[in-house]
């Protein structure tokens, strides 16, 4: 089943990223989610080895969404 090998993978791509406190947000990703996101709530920060951020954003409408930022504050597309 290919859906659940791509499961598998999102799963050990994610297992590098441990939870931090916001506090380790550069001032270029807080530019960037205060552009992208300004009526949403921070519900979890994650980083990784690379300085990668895994951001869960709570949206007004109460849904959860995780997004990828590095430290410059570039979005990235982990699938």
């Amino acid at each position: 089943n290919i859906h659940t090998s791509t499961e598998e993978v999102i799963f050990l791509n994610t297992e590098e990223f441990k939870k931090v406190t916001s506090k380790e947000l550069t001032p270029q990703i807080v530019e960037e989610l205060l552009k992208q996101y300004p009526t949403s709530k921070l519900g979890g920060v994650y980083k990784n080895p690379k300085g990668e951020f895994k951001l869960i954003m709570v949206l007004k409408s109460g849904t959860r969404r995780t997004v990828f930022i590095d430290a410059n504050g570039n979005w990235l597309n982990k699938k």
